[in-house]
């Protein structure tokens, strides 16, 4: 069984129908992968469904059934803190942190991390195992 994590970026294309949403929906409806997200990818998902018009309660509703179509939620603990550290030190641009904590969640539990973003092409070789949309 494979392990992967979307990333809000992959969540959000997935919600608002864009491109990567076949390959989300393709991951959520398949017997053989372990999907998970970040706990903290809850909060940012309902912060920019704010931010592009829906009111707090839709926007954290919407969050909570994403989490509850994977199987696993990772928390953000010290370790996955630290991996976050080493993953935006390893990278030759800058890496938001929420996005540095969510790769390090992924790569926490061996994932495959699932995103849209091009500033995970500048983080060092081996700290995270990503497929871009």
């Amino acid at each position: 069984m494979s392990r992967w994590l979307l990333d809000t970026s992959a969540v959000l294309a997935h919600y608002r129908e864009e491109i990567g949403a076949d390959r989300v929906q393709d991951l959520l409806e398949d017997d053989q992968v372990e999907l998970a997200v970040a706990s903290i990818t809850i909060a940012e998902l309902a912060r920019k469904l704010v931010d592009l018009g829906a009111d707090s309660a839709e926007a954290r509703e919407v969050a909570l059934e994403y989490a509850g179509m994977v199987e696993k939620v990772v928390a953000v603990d010290t370790a996955v803190a630290v991996r976050a550290f080493d993953i935006g030190g390893s990278a030759s641009g800058r890496i938001p942190l929420v996005d540095a904590l969510i790769a390090a969640c992924a790569s926490s539990v061996d994932a495959t991390l699932v995103h849209r973003d091009p500033h995970f092409d500048s983080v060092a070789p081996g700290l995270v195992v990503g497929e871009r949309l």
